[in-house]
């Protein structure tokens, strides 16, 4: 007796293949680069059923991927969060030689830090939807002292010209004045070189410290290493994913 396998969404699918977050499957699939059995669809409520049909991305047949991996990687500036770049410049993949994983939200070029890449595309959905909340530490140093009458504005949440932020947490790092430590429970692009601007700073260097449980440790700066399963295990209690972890070391 067969059993048969459950149809899910295809946006579900290719990021489960690890072709990125789903934001990033999705306008795949709006382009018309995926078909489903020779057939074009564009449509984000289609669903598929891997044991009887053939997906394919840009005419090459995908399937989904047995072995989750997680990689920790410490950005440099310099890189950009990208598979590739039509100006040439150097992305994480010149320095991650594992093409298999994709950037769990981005690091612009100038910023550096922590930055988390997997083929676990459940999981790297639900770290950046703001409905999970999982927070964000940042370092950051301006080019003067930070006012403290600005914290007020800066932690309570601004207007932005893609919307309001959300409340943040700003304390001064280590009582000096030029430098901010900022945690974050979302992740607009560009969020807090925009807020800081935006009061009349600028910022000379931004480093991530810390993703949800993850903290930026002992991984000297352009290095990376995979999580360790007690790591993979903390990310997904913090996302409310409950199953068995893989591709740990």
């Amino acid at each position: 007796m067969h059993t048969k396998m459950p149809q899910i969404r295809i946006n579900k699918f290719l990021a489960m293949c690890g072709f990125g977050s789903r934001r990033s499957v999705e306008e795949m699939i709006q382009a018309g680069r995926v078909s489903i059995d020779g057939s074009v669809v564009t449509s984000l409520a289609t669903k598929v059923d891997e044991s009887r049909q053939t997906v394919c991305l840009d005419g090459h047949p995908i399937t989904t991927l047995k072995k989750k991996q997680y990689v920790l990687l410490n950005k440099p500036k310099g890189y950009v969060t990208t598979r590739s770049d039509e100006k040439g410049r150097k992305t994480v993949y010149d320095l991650v030689k594992n093409r298999a994983v994709f950037p769990v939200g981005r690091l612009d070029r100038d910023s550096e830090g922590l930055l988390l890449l997997t083929n676990d595309g459940e999981l790297a959905y639900r770290l950046t939807h703001p409905r999970f909340k999982v927070p964000k530490v940042y370092r950051v140093r301006l080019d003067r002292g930070f006012n403290q009458s600005d914290f007020a504005v800066l932690s309570g949440g601004m207007e932005l010209e893609d919307g309001p932020t959300a409340p943040c947490r700003a304390v001064y790092f280590h009582d000096f004045a030029d430098r901010l430590e900022i945690r974050l429970r979302e992740g607009k692009k560009r969020q807090i070189r925009r807020m800081l601007e935006a009061l009349g700073y600028n910022v000379k260097a931004l480093k991530r410290v810390q993703f949800g449980p993850l903290v930026l440790k002992n991984v000297q700066r352009g290095a990376w290493r995979y999580l360790t399963h007690i790591e993979i295990k903390m990310l997904l209690r913090a996302v409310k994913l409950d199953r068995k972890t893989g591709g740990g070391k």
